[in-house]
């Protein structure tokens, strides 16, 4: 009887270790809003206005117009009572299309770290994941976070190469369970 009950309890928290290990690897997308309106915003009026960020001394620019106009405020608990933000502005934009999925990074690298998000786009969903600023030069990892909630929205639904797209995000995240990241503006560039 006693060794019944162990089989169980041990076959138990087997399926409770595979239920756990499934669900991390499990990507969720969610569905793109649409509005063929979004390319008449006067944010994307007043980013041709301006040149294009360099982030760096030898960076080759992409774009001779600004690609992107993102906050991003970050807020973490230092331990005494009081909780610090940070400020980011300075992000770019830059979309590739393979295969049948859209990869657009929202990102700032400055050739030796970056901080942003990296969105997929496929068959009108998408998932957003959080570039880690922790990296080499030229290499892109991403940190564990728990989206708490997500919005991407697309001046059309399909795309191609040489497209123009148009596009706003607002995201918010808990990055290692110590760190609140919102993401919030507009974005435009030319799909390579």
């Amino acid at each position: 009887m006693k060794k019944l009950l162990y089989i169980n309890i041990v076959i138990v928290l087997i399926l409770c270790f595979i239920s756990c290990q499934s669900q991390k690897e499990k990507e969720i997308f969610e569905k793109i809003t649409i509005d063929d309106r979004l390319v008449y915003n006067d944010t994307f009026k007043l980013l041709s206005k301006y040149p294009e960020l360099k982030l760096f001394n030898n960076e080759k620019i992409e774009s001779p117009t600004r690609t992107a106009f993102i906050i991003q405020e970050s807020g973490y608990f230092d331990g005494l009572f009081k909780t610090k933000k940070l400020h980011f502005e300075d992000y770019k934009c830059k979309a590739t299309y393979k295969d049948d999925t859209i990869e657009i990074s929202l990102n700032n690298n400055n050739g030796y770290f970056g901080n942003g998000v990296f969105v997929k786009i496929f068959n009108e969903k998408f998932i957003i994941k959080d570039i880690n600023p922790k990296t080499l030069k030229g290499e892109t990892k991403f940190i564990n976070s728990k989206p708490i909630y997500q919005k991407l929205v697309l001046n059309k639904s399909s795309f191609q190469k040489n497209d123009s797209i148009y596009g706003f995000i607002n995201y918010k995240s808990n990055i290692d369970s110590t760190v609140i990241k919102i993401f919030r503006g507009y974005f435009k560039t030319i799909i390579k």
